[in-house]
């Protein structure tokens, strides 16, 4: 006796994904004839009268019907292939693990496939699987730095607070200087961008001197305020908490967080003084070694990579103008940087890390 076949019913939203792939003409030929069986078996078909229509032998038709019956649309798609044989043993993939990472080969800083597969005898995209599989990355190198503060903790809670719970009626402000902008003017001119050919520049430059920009990112908003002097010495940083002071005028009990570091200028005698005479302003410094937890610094990246690195400035006023107009843009539409990370996230990084 012949076998029972099961019945196919779709619902809407199977019936319009299957028509979609049977009409869609990026479908392939073979998810389009599945399709096309599976809809001619949920009109009521047998398998010999879908298998005419189509096109196919009786046993394509029932093979799809029943995979669809018992896995609905995934029941579709290819069944995983077994694929060829290891040609390596499990022993010879942990000598190249062990080898990568305890040792180095002689006169060198650290393992190539090249190297690697000469020393073990195997081929180079043997050693590139293995390395891919474990996540080894011989020739990359990250730098770090480990903050030696012994107030490490208690700064690091006391600046993420004013990033994820900032206190009542006043404004965060992330503050420090980009000391050192060089106006370098390309030795020739910079051949722009063409089809097939990327923006062309000398290596070689002219220096026209060097400005220090002073910043604020507020840290709600994203607002940037900026300025540009020659030198960055206590003097100029008292110009721009003046500057910041007019910025922001006094409103009655509101108060500004300025976030620091801990660079010398910041904390002069000078400094100190003004500060006690302008009570509002309230400075909290980050741990030393530590100037990532301060959001100005991506900032800083931003107009470096966008604006700076790669302009030719015929001179410093060039420079400042270019920054200030970055600035200025940059503020027509400002966006706040994210922060995500609570104290705990931070220690649980550093501890994991260095386990």
């Amino acid at each position: 006796m012949p076998r029972p076949t099961s019945s196919i019913r779709l619902s809407d939203s199977e019936r319009e994904k299957l028509e979609l792939i049977a009409s869609r003409p990026k479908s392939s030929q073979r998810d389009s004839l599945r399709a096309r069986i599976i809809l001619a078996c949920a009109e009521g078909l047998k398998n010999n009268q879908v298998a005419a229509r189509i096109g196919v032998c009786v046993q394509t038709v029932g093979k799809w019907r029943e995979r669809f019956a018992a896995d609905g649309m995934a029941g579709l798609a290819d069944e995983p292939r077994s694929g060829a044989p290891r040609t390596i043993s499990d022993k010879a993939v942990e000598d190249v693990l062990t080898k990568t990472l305890e040792g180095v080969p002689g006169h060198r800083t650290h393992w190539s496939r090249r190297t690697m597969a000469r020393e073990m005898g195997i081929g180079q995209t043997t050693v590139g699987k293995i390395w891919r599989t474990f996540g080894v990355k011989p020739h990359v190198v990250r730098g770090f730095k480990l903050s030696k503060d012994p107030m490490f903790t208690e700064k690091v809670r006391d600046i993420v607070g004013l990033y994820l719970n900032p206190p009542d009626n006043a404004i965060v402000l992330s503050v420090d200087e980009k000391s050192q902008c060089q106006a370098l003017e390309r030795a020739q001119p910079v051949l722009p961008m063409d089809l097939g050919s990327p923006e062309r520049q000398t290596h070689d430059y002219i220096r026209h001197g060097t400005t220090s920009l002073f910043a604020a990112l507020e840290v709600a908003t994203g607002k940037v305020t900026g300025q540009c002097h020659p030198k960055h010495r206590h003097q100029e940083f008292l110009r721009f908490l003046k500057h910041l002071d007019s910025c922001y005028p006094a409103r009655e009990g509101e108060a500004l967080h300025l976030i620091v570091d801990n660079y010398a200028t910041h904390n002069t005698p000078a400094v100190r003084k003004w500060l006690l005479r302008h009570p509002r302003f309230n400075l909290h410094f980050t741990p030393t070694g530590a100037s990532w937890l301060n959001q100005i610094e991506r900032f800083f990246g931003l107009i470096t990579s966008e604006r700076i690195r790669r302009g030719s400035f015929a001179s410093v006023k060039d420079l400042v103008a270019a920054i200030e107009s970055y600035i200025e843009n940059h503020n027509k539409n400002p966006k706040p940087f994210v922060w995500t990370a609570t104290p705990e996230k931070i220690f649980n990084k550093i501890t994991e890390a260095f386990s």
